[in-house]
């Protein structure tokens, strides 16, 4: 019998492992895929955001999805401890814009090699295509799993470290759900978060803007009745279907929950000059406009706005963009600015699960010890990473979280089945 049982080997799985054995514990790593840590290898672009160099505090901020949940495990083993932990085992780390946290490298395979090595060398026993069919329990207790081909293992403890059902091809498939709900827990509604934000606006399906970037722009999320429910600045771009980039991916949860709660139409308004008031827009072009009044409009506008942008702005605004400036009433330039500062973009949805970076949803935190991790309602069964109820924006986020329940869960399983063999063994 194993002390503890490790179901999945991404970030939180494998930090599981490693956290469980260094407490001395017998450790089973399964995971149903032929290698360890695959979307962990695809995180970053493929560089690997390892965590974002922020004190707990602060970084719970970026958690929007139940942050506060982890106070805890942060506290314990947050950033500042991931770092070191990695440095520790011999990986050098840069840190870049926001905080974000990277191998200098710049390679995701340093930090998962690493990560495998450090496992291995701990002892841990790793099982790879092992698909667990099911948790098994006695009297309400973990004691092991059964897996797809009949076999039985039994453990102390067993940790479900599955991920949710993003990135499916990684092995993210939702198992770890279901034997939440067979063990008693509630799993919360999923949706998808960290994607690309869909559009029915008729210029959008012309793909008339389709691969234009805007670099650091506000997008703001308006529910049915015009109210703000959030606002993100970053770079953003148009694709064929919507919008995508970093800023749409911060307010694609968003989009989501409006629709989801009743309270749509959603629209994102794209603010092009986040700083500047409207009045001193529309009053340059009127300034412009008088010292040379022969100039085309859409001569005079390319001077301040993206040149793929002007026919579309200048089309919204009703302005003829080969008229001379000094025909343009200030009404109209006002019109113009307006638009430059809240560019309305029906948001008809988002992508599918499938294809957002993070799954937002999963095991209820009210029904999970925070300090542990371990199920209040099944003791022995631990859960950890992106099963859980908790999510983040892109950003080293989300494996900052992974990684610090990775290690509550490890630790205190390990703890708990030392603990259950010494009681067996008097």
């Amino acid at each position: 019998m194993r002390d503890v049982i490790v179901i999945g080997g991404g970030p939180a799985g494998l930090m599981a492992s490693i956290a469980a054995a260094e407490k001395g514990a017998d450790v089973l790593l399964l995971d149903k895929g032929d290698k360890l840590g695959r979307k962990l290898g695809i995180s970053g672009g493929g560089r690997c955001n390892v965590t974002n160099n922020k004190e707990p505090q602060e970084l719970i901020r970026f958690l929007p999805g139940n942050g506060r949940f982890l106070i805890g495990a942060l506290t314990r083993f947050g950033s500042r401890d991931i770092a070191e932990t990695f440095e520790g085992w011999g990986i050098a780390l840069k840190e870049e814009d926001h905080g974000r946290m990277f191998p200098a490298t710049d390679k995701a395979k340093t930090v998962v090699d690493t990560l495998v090595n450090r496992v291995k060398d701990l002892g841990v026993t790793v099982l790879t295509h092992r698909k667990v069919e099911r948790v098994l329990f006695e009297a309400g207790r973990a004691a092991g799993v059964r897996l797809a081909d009949g076999e039985t293992l039994a453990s102390r403890c067993v940790i479900v470290a599955t991920g949710g059902k993003s990135v499916p091809q990684t092995g993210s498939t939702g198992d770890g759900y279901g034997w939440a709900i067979e063990a008693g827990h509630t799993v919360t509604e999923l949706y998808p978060t960290e994607v690309p934000i869909t559009s029915d606006e008729p210029w959008i399906a012309s793909r008339e803007l389709q691969g234009l970037s805007l670099r650091d722009v506000t997008l703001t999320v308006l529910d049915g009745k015009g109210k703000k429910v959030v606002s993100h600045e970053g770079d953003m771009i148009f694709t064929h279907f919507g919008l995508s980039g970093p800023a749409a991916l911060r307010c694609s949860q968003f989009v989501v929950k409006t629709l989801r709660e009743g309270r749509g139409p959603a629209t994102v308004a794209i603010d092009l000059f986040p700083g500047e008031r409207v009045e001193r827009l529309a009053a340059e072009w009127g300034t412009a406009s008088r010292s040379d009044p022969r100039k085309a409009v859409k001569t005079l506008v390319r001077q301040k706005l993206t040149e793929r942008l002007v026919p579309l702005l200048l089309r919204l605004a009703g302005m003829d963009p080969d008229a001379g400036v000094a025909n343009v009433p200030k009404a109209k330039w006002e019109t113009l600015a307006s638009l430059c500062k809240s560019l309305p973009v029906n948001a008809s949805g988002t992508l599918s699960i499938e294809e957002a970076f993070i799954t937002g949803g999963g095991v209820h935190v009210k029904e999970v010890d925070p300090k542990t991790m371990e199920s209040r309602i099944a003791p022995g069964l631990y859960f950890c990473g992106e099963v859980l109820d908790v999510h983040g924006y892109t950003g080293g986020y989300n494996i900052t979280a992974a990684f610090s329940t990775g290690h509550a869960a490890g630790t205190a399983a390990a703890e708990a089945g030392l603990a259950a063999r010494e009681d067996m063994n008097r």
